[in-house]
């Protein structure tokens, strides 16, 4: 099915929204972090100056600079610098292990890294990395906070001597911009190298170039119909596609205001709501159900946040309802990936999606402007409705490939389509359902086993907060289905309760043959479960 959409294409670069929106609403809030706040006039201004200051260091248009760094000012400041030097942003996930940084920053060739100082530390310590980064600059938590109460620690950490050259983001800042300019950016020139969670291998550094960015910041934009006049909140992770293209991206192209409050807990997202009033916010559905889940949430005033959206994961629709009930707002499902800059499917803001009475699975949405979406057979031929296959799509959002993966970037995009390897099926009303991933399959006794199905009626159970379900080896099955839970606090539910419990909901080949209770589940940062971590 093909949707022809109005959404227009331009020749705009993320500087280009920078500039009409700081000719605009200069004076205006950009930035709200723990207490202090920043205008757009200010953002542009020291942006301007990290962008001299790093030119000075020797960074130039089409370089790569890592970021490694916590949800702060500083990153969407550092962001708008590298785009300044016409220079490549290459976020990395601030949980990664000093090997995984290494791949990273290797991978991409980074000229330099802009890093919190605690998690640089590490990094200072292991000769390795600083061969391959010879400029790190380093910063703090609290550089643009004020007095606001937080509910953990952070550690400054010294930095050890080390070969590469370090400068302080103070020292930074403090540049000139006497005599530097702006680089010259096209639509076609890279903005990020995002790099994949690596869920189903090695990570690699998707190219999301200007065009792509500034088409998923205007889908933002038109689709949740955001404007100047809108607060942001800001609880996806920033080195996530989903906080460049849903918080930063549309703050810069609207002048919305972006909220942030260094990283996700529910107390502090809490109060920043109840401060800062926030209208619109997107994240992973375990930060909703943390939220919802936090004991004394029902008396805080949520009310502001009348526009939610949702994706990175799938989503039980008993747990769009139980939010609805505790909190207030509904959770909009979305659809999206790395390689499309993010949207790819979602639900119109205020409507409800419908539920698939034959798997449960609660609709993804249907397609987002200006893209094509089809689903695929295993013999390469298109489904009909009702129909699973692999879920196909193409657009201006699609980038034109992996950083340095010839071979990958063919076999993933295919004459302009991206191959996702999501199973999906689409009603005969035009809603989109992903079913799973294909690599999740489990085949049980020759029977085809959707984690996902059995994942949904696990939460169906009213003690169960989350599910994961992964097939294991069987002597004589091949593979059996296996449940691993987080309860609510304090439930006194067994396995066997549970597995009764899903035996009434699903077909006897599918239902899980043990279940293991643990306190938590693995996670990417970005909130998609790791299911291989649990095999």
């Amino acid at each position: 099915m093909t949707y022809v959409n109005d959404l227009p294409i331009t020749d705009d670069t993320m500087l280009d929204l920078l500039a009409g929106t700081v000719s605009r609403h200069g004076a205006s809030p950009a930035i709200h972090y723990l207490g202090k706040t920043l205008t757009w006039n200010e953002a542009d201004g020291l942006a301007s100056r990290i962008a001299a200051g790093l030119s000075a260091h020797g960074v130039t248009s089409r370089d790569r600079v890592g970021l490694l760094m916590q949800n702060m000012p500083q990153y969407m400041l550092s962001l708008l610098a590298i785009w300044k030097l016409g220079a490549i942003a290459v976020p990395i996930n601030p949980m990664l292990l000093a090997s995984d940084i290494r791949f990273i920053l290797n991978d991409s060739g980074a000229s330099a890294l802009i890093g919190l100082d605690s998690l640089v530390a590490p990094i200072l310590s292991d000769n390795g990395p600083t061969s391959l980064v010879p400029l790190i600059i380093t910063t703090t938590a609290y550089e643009y906070s004020g007095d606001w109460p937080v509910t953990w620690r952070i550690t400054d950490s010294s930095h050890s001597a080390t070969a590469c050259e370090t400068v302080d983001w103070t020292d930074l800042v403090r540049s000139t911009t006497d005599g530097w300019a702006p680089a010259s950016v096209t639509p076609e020139m890279p903005a990020v190298v995002t790099y994949t969670s690596g869920t189903t291998g090695p990570p690699k550094g998707a190219i999301n170039t200007h065009l792509n960015v500034v088409f998923a910041c205007r889908f933002y934009e038109s689709w949740v119909e955001l404007d100047q006049r809108d607060v942001i909140l800001g609880i996806a992770p920033l080195f996530h596609i989903t906080g460049l293209v849903a918080h930063m991206g549309p703050s810069i192209a609207t002048g919305a205001a972006l909220v942030l409050g260094f990283r996700f807990d529910p107390v502090v997202v809490a109060g920043l709501v109840e401060q800062y009033r926030p209208t619109f916010t997107i994240g992973a559905i375990t930060a909703f159900i943390s939220l919802m889940t936090h004991e004394g949430i029902d008396r805080r005033d949520m009310s502001s946040l009348t526009k939610i959206y949702s994706g990175g994961a799938p989503i039980a629709p008993t747990t769009v309802e139980d939010f609805q009930r505790i909190v207030g707002p509904y959770i909009h499902n979305i659809y999206g990936l790395t390689e499309a800059t993010g949207p790819c499917l979602a639900v119109p803001l205020g409507a409800r999606a419908p539920v698939d009475p034959t798997t449960g699975a609660l609709a993804a949405g249907i397609p987002v402007p200006n893209t094509e979406v089809k689903i695929v057979r295993d013999d390469g031929t298109l489904a009909a409705t009702g129909q699973q296959g692999e879920l196909a799509m193409r657009g201006p959002q699609v980038v034109p490939g992996y950083w340095q993966r010839d071979a990958e970037s063919a076999h993933a995009i295919r004459d302009g389509w991206l191959y996702t390897g999501d199973v999906a099926v689409m009603d005969a009303d035009g809603w989109f359902y992903i079913v799973d991933r294909l690599k999740d399959q489990i085949n049980a006794s020759g029977f085809k086993v959707w984690p996902r199905e059995v994942e949904d009626a696990l939460v169906a159970h009213p003690d169960v907060v989350e599910a994961a379900v992964v097939g294991v080896a069987d002597s004589y099955r091949g593979e059996t289905v296996k449940g691993f839970v987080v309860l609510v606090a304090g439930s006194t539910a067994t396995p066997a309760d549970l597995i009764a419990f899903s035996r009434e909901r699903l077909a006897a080949y599918k239902y899980p043959r043990s279940v293991e209770i643990v306190d938590e589940l693995p996670k990417t940062a970005s909130g998609k479960i790791l299911r291989r971590s649990l095999r």
